[in-house]
């Protein structure tokens, strides 16, 4: 079983609920009849490794609870947190939350989790909440009678989720260990949330590599569902991927020497953040190319980060397609078909290795066959993977247009094309009719008469957006006799 998720694969839900529910009772149920007004010192009068040893050892014995798990209520047993007491009380004014939100880098890049995650939350009975670096929640959205319910618990904007001040928690975990996690019921330290389940995944500066922050989902099993991690995990490094973005923007509007806003709000932030130096933290990460709705690719590595001319966009992106290498040929043939392509081609190989070797760490790319000497991930295939696991709202929301839409060498066209086909078809056959219509919106599909024929087909009869869609056929098929393609052949999916 993986360590970061919950339950057992063929195991039923409600023996992993007991089984939890009884192994946090054993460990920690004579905190729960001391009375409110008992400490945590009177409740664990043994600290030390003496009490740890027995806190393991039961949860040993009873089984079926995780050891990162038990590593984390022996790190909120150390911290003498009572487990059978509330989560403390917000400690922030409006103002200071608001001040909190404006200062913080995050707040940039939240319409990304509102096209990822919030609109699927309300959908499903779920709520996202971002936190900061210290754990603390700064904004939460979704279902609004899950959040009042959630209130109870004290799970509210501007509340501490740290391990620190709650204990075991997806959020708090999440930061505590740098990693994407999940925390189902009686894994919580606090028995407040023991009728909650939640995932959570740390977000980190795409320049630096600390932990700017974390994203969660919090609600019931649905929360911790197989597809959950992968999905927050793709929100987290969409956040990161846009920040990069924003940041480039902001330096190429402002020249060199010049901190656009953005780049003064990380240094404010950097005040409170208490981080350790950049290079304590930094995780090893491949590189990070971007074609999907660019003319030019956007590569990120190690530290840095630029942008790509076409011509060694294309390469890397077959490079990166093609894992097991391409053939001086083959490679040539995929590019261009002029017969002198070969030689264009190594000519161009020695301009991108260089490019390349500026990078840190470098990538490196070998030959006969040409192929890429270390992982490079790109969005594309990143957008197939979430299409594979059913994520497909999140596979939409990372699907930013056609891949290098402007590149008409023929292996680029093809996989452009198996890309656009498979998103396609995967949302004619699975999606929801609010996320077919989704897609059908986007400039892909705006003029294909068969996804906007699945919305009306798929759409409630009194809904208030069957107009919209009808609207919007009668003007494909008008496009269609006017022309004889709709929209004049425009943004039609190859098949």
């Amino acid at each position: 079983m993986n360590q970061w998720t919950v339950g057992s694969i063929g195991e039923p839900v409600r023996d992993v609920v007991l089984k939890l529910a009884r192994a946090h009772e054993s460990a920690f149920g004579s905190a729960f009849g001391a009375g409110a007004g008992a400490g945590p010192a009177r409740l664990f009068p043994r600290f030390g490794a003496e009490a740890h040893a027995d806190s393991t050892s039961h949860a040993d014995a009873r089984g079926g609870v995780r050891r990162l798990v038990q590593e984390s209520w022996e790190r909120s047993l150390s911290l003498q947190i009572d487990p059978a007491r509330p989560a403390p009380e917000p400690e922030l004014s409006s103002d200071a939350l608001r001040e909190l939100r404006d200062r913080h880098p995050l707040s940039a890049v939240l319409p990304v989790v509102q096209n990822l995650l919030i609109r699927h939350s309300l959908e499903s009975g779920l709520i996202v909440a971002i936190g900061d670096e210290s754990g603390r929640l700064l904004w939460i959205d979704g279902d609004r009678t899950v959040r009042r319910q959630a209130e109870g618990m004290l799970f509210v904007e501007g509340a501490d989720w740290s391990e620190r001040r709650v204990g075991t928690s997806a959020p708090g975990t999440a930061l505590a260990l740098d990693h994407g996690i999940q925390i189902q019921r009686a894994e919580h330290f606090n028995r407040l949330a023991h009728s909650w389940s939640c995932t959570a995944v740390p977000i980190h500066d795409p320049d630096s590599g600390v932990i700017l922050g974390v994203i969660d989902v919090t609600g019931g099993d649905d929360a911790v569902g197989p597809q959950t991690l992968p999905l927050v995990e793709a929100a987290a490094w969409a956040m990161e991927a846009e920040l990069r973005i924003q940041r480039l923007r902001d330096r190429n509007d402002n020249g060199p020497g010049h901190g656009g806003p953005r780049d003064r709000a990380i240094v404010r932030v950097a005040g409170f953040t208490q981080a350790p130096p950049p290079t304590t933290q930094r995780r090893p990460t491949n590189a990070r190319v971007s074609v999907l709705g660019r003319d030019t690719g956007f590569l990120e590595n190690g530290l840095g980060s630029f942008e790509l001319s076409p011509r060694h966009a294309e390469i890397l992106t077959l490079l990166a397609w093609y894992r097991d290498g391409l053939t001086a040929d083959r490679l040539s043939q995929l590019l261009s078909d002029q017969s002198n392509s070969v030689d264009n081609l190594r000519a161009e190989m020695v301009r991108l290795r260089k490019v390349l070797d500026g990078t840190a760490p470098p990538i490196s790319i070998a030959s006969r066959p040409y192929r890429l000497g270390s992982p490079v991930e790109l969005d594309a295939q990143r957008v197939l993977a979430l299409l594979e696991r059913g994520a497909h709202r999140v596979a939409l929301g990372t699907h930013r247009g056609p891949l290098l839409p402007a590149s008409v060498a023929p292996g680029i066209v093809e996989i452009r094309s198996e890309i656009s086909s498979r998103l396609r078809q995967a949302l004619l056959s699975d999606a929801s009719p609010d996320l077919l219509l989704e897609y059908a919106r986007s400039d892909e599909a705006a003029w294909d008469e068969e996804v906007w024929r699945a919305c009306l087909e798929l759409l409630p009869p009194r809904s208030p957006k069957r107009a919209s869609v009808v609207a919007r056929l009668a003007k494909i098929e008008a496009d269609l006799a006017e022309t004889g393609a709709p929209g004049g052949g425009r943004n039609l999916p190859q098949p």
